[in-house]
């Protein structure tokens, strides 16, 4: 069966989820802004779901149509095939947002399409009576100028919660975000990486696991694979899959450093529930002490700023001290993430290159030191 999909993302990740569905052997991958929208079978489902490192979620795109009444809705929504999804005993909830649209109310919204849902598998199952005790199918709605697209969600909880980081610190980074730094900055099997401020050490870990093209949903568990219209065996098949790719001799190796005892206790614990401990290691050590232990390196980071941990005072001190540190030099490279536009007087250099990313609802730049 070939099926559309969508993945919803923050601005500025688009291009590095669409290299990756090619990579997963998608067909029509187009990157759009907010979104990408790609196409496959229940394998390539499953294959996403396990081994995107940048995706948020994995949606089934069900359908698309227009509706300025809330007739049109109702009768648009129930022209879709939801019974190639939803089963008799499937619980099926519905959540979604409009955005200058004529359909504005999302809980009148939320209602219509949950009855014209209801309405079509009536008709399909001729019952009279939906216990929904099965598998969650959550129907996820967009309505955008008056645009309507209908999705069902068959990651569960996002695909950041790799299922490494139990606890973390204050205003940690994303893993999804993270991984896109690592991607960025262009991690490979025989790169030295450096964090050092690695807080709860997401960053170096995010590395290993792009460097060993390790899946990071190997070992959590999705939505979809509950529902009975994919076979089980897709699951146990895309897992094998996965494994069969890890590069398992490497010469990478990670040197995460932070002034917080506390914060580097977390970052080994992750790292080992991530199964890269052994790639990684930790040390105490203040920004204004940070050498490099090798010749060549790449240090990623997410210093503090202002509006997260610091004051604007203290932040710009702080990227005076990395420009100080992060001496530039032949095999060495460095990028640092931050909303500050001011950094790079602040550090010292202007950077080689830079790319607008979002740290949550943040926007940020990424700033790229390597010439």
């Amino acid at each position: 069966m070939d099926i559309n999909f969508v993945i919803p993302c923050l601005l500025g990740v688009e291009s590095f989820i669409a290299e990756e569905m090619r990579s997963l052997d998608c067909k029509n991958v187009t990157a759009e802004n907010g979104r990408v929208l790609f196409s496959g079978d229940e394998n390539i489902l499953a294959r996403a779901n396990i081994c995107s490192h940048f995706a948020e979620r994995i949606q089934i795109l069900v359908g698309t149509f227009e509706a300025k009444s809330f007739e049109e809705l109702f009768q648009g929504t129930k022209n879709l095939p939801w019974e190639e999804w939803i089963g008799p005993l499937d619980e099926f909830p519905v959540k979604g947002y409009s955005i200058n649209s004529t359909l504005f109310s999302v809980s009148d919204c939320q209602s219509i399409i949950k009855k014209a849902v209801v309405d079509r598998l009536k008709s399909k199952y001729n019952i009279e009576w939906f216990e929904e005790t099965g598998p969650v199918h959550q129907i996820q709605f967009s309505i955008m100028k008056d645009k309507v697209s209908l999705l069902l969600d068959t990651s569960g909880a996002g695909l950041h919660k790799r299922g490494y980081r139990t606890e973390a610190n204050e205003a940690p980074i994303k893993e999804t975000l993270a991984a896109a730094l690592c991607s960025a900055a262009r991690v490979r099997h025989y790169h030295t990486l450096y964090d050092p401020m690695c807080g709860s050490g997401t960053i170096l870990i995010e590395g290993a696991l792009l460097a060993h093209n390790i899946a990071p949903g190997l070992k959590r568990r999705f939505s979809a694979e509950r529902w009975d219209v994919i076979p089980r065996e897709v699951w146990s098949e895309e897992r094998e899959r996965a494994k069969d790719l890890i590069i398992r001799d490497s010469e990478f190796c990670a040197y995460g450093s932070d002034i917080d005892e506390n914060a580097l206790h977390k970052a080994e614990q992750n790292a080992a529930r991530a199964g890269v401990k052994s790639k990684i290691r930790f040390e105490k050590c203040d920004i204004k002490d940070f050498v490099m232990k090798t010749e060549k390196g790449t240090v990623i980071c997410n210093p503090p700023y202002g509006e997260r941990l610091l004051d604007i005072e203290q932040a710009q001190s702080l990227y005076k001290i990395m420009g100080q540190r992060f001496t530039p030099a032949r095999g060495r490279a460095y990028y640092i993430i931050s909303p500050s536009e001011e950094f790079e007087r602040d550090f010292g250099r202007k950077a080689d290159k830079r790319r607008k990313l979002y740290n949550g609802m943040i926007k940020c730049q990424l700033y790229m030191y390597f010439k």
